[in-house]
């Protein structure tokens, strides 16, 4: 496939990513880990099937699960039957499309939802009024995870990123302990100094109560130059690569023999929550 060539991180010796904690959390792999993960899973029935796909050639290590969603039962299922490692896709913002649920389930979420729609600056400001309405819809979608997964989740993110609304944060919402999603990472220049320093501040609140991962970045935009510098940070620290294979160009480029030649023999982690809490589980190939 046609992957751009235009650079948008400098060298890494010169410049590496901002926001992330000056120490590591105990348990990190010293060589470091890549850890490809697909969002969305349970989504609907074609999201589930490109993942699935992605997963089955070893292109990504483990996928994100929503709960109360279409083709949330049946990705439970699969799962469980092959083996795929899935966390938690906390859904604060998009409509629940399972049939036959309560309606002070969708009652709750939907002050939420459109609580967080209402404007970018939302999921920063905590708002009283809905405390126990986010509380609802957290501690819910919680539950469900571990009835149709038979287990807690061992880590958490949210769509859009809504995991890290104030409200979640303040309430401390996500169990302790748990492996949450960071903050996206970013070298100096591509955001302003306030953004940065924000999500700094974020991410050392999470890291009180959570672990995190020491990199994290999506998979778009695809660039040849950046995605080779992100694959270098993952031989000396922990990247979690944030991937939506549902969008074709993201799954055509997991789908094809490019992706092994950007890796240049840094390998993906076979399982999330192993890699990044050290344990002695080897990495494996890509099988294209």
């Amino acid at each position: 496939m046609a992957i751009s060539t235009k650079a948008t991180l400098a060298p890494l010796a010169n410049r590496a990513p901002q926001g992330e904690s000056s120490g590591r959390n105990g348990g990190h792999p010293q060589t470091g880990a890549l850890i490809i993960n697909a969002d969305d899973w349970g989504f609907d029935r074609e999201t589930t099937d490109r993942i699935l796909e992605c997963a089955m050639r070893r292109a990504v290590s483990s996928a994100s699960g929503m709960v109360f969603m279409g083709d949330s039962e049946r990705s439970a299922a699969l799962a469980l039957e092959r083996g795929i490692d899935i966390g938690l896709h906390l859904n604060l913002t998009e409509a629940f499309s399972r049939q036959s649920l309560p309606s002070q389930l969708h009652d709750h979420h939907g002050r939420v939802a459109r609580f967080l729609l209402r404007h970018r600056f939302s999921q920063i400001v905590y708002h009283p009024g809905l405390a126990a309405s986010f509380e609802y819809v957290t501690k819910a979608q919680l539950e469900e995870f571990h009835r149709i997964y038979g287990a807690a989740p061992g880590r958490i993110d949210g769509h859009h990123h809504m995991h890290l609304s104030e409200n979640v944060l303040s309430g401390k919402l996500l169990p302790a302990g748990t492996l949450v999603r960071r903050n996206s990472s970013f070298v100096t220049g591509e955001k302003s100094w306030a953004n940065r320093r924000y999500r700094r501040f974020v991410d050392g609140r999470l890291q009180r109560r959570h672990q995190l991962v020491d990199f994290l970045f999506s998979l778009t935009p695809i660039q040849t130059e950046r995605l080779e510098r992100i694959f270098s940070y993952a031989q000396r620290a922990s990247v979690e690569l944030e991937t939506h294979p549902v969008n074709a160009d993201e799954f055509a480029l997991l789908t094809s023999p490019e992706i092994a030649r950007l890796l240049r023999g840094i390998e993906i982690a076979p399982n999330f929550t192993v890699a990044v809490r050290g344990g002695s589980v080897s990495a494996r190939s890509l099988m294209l």
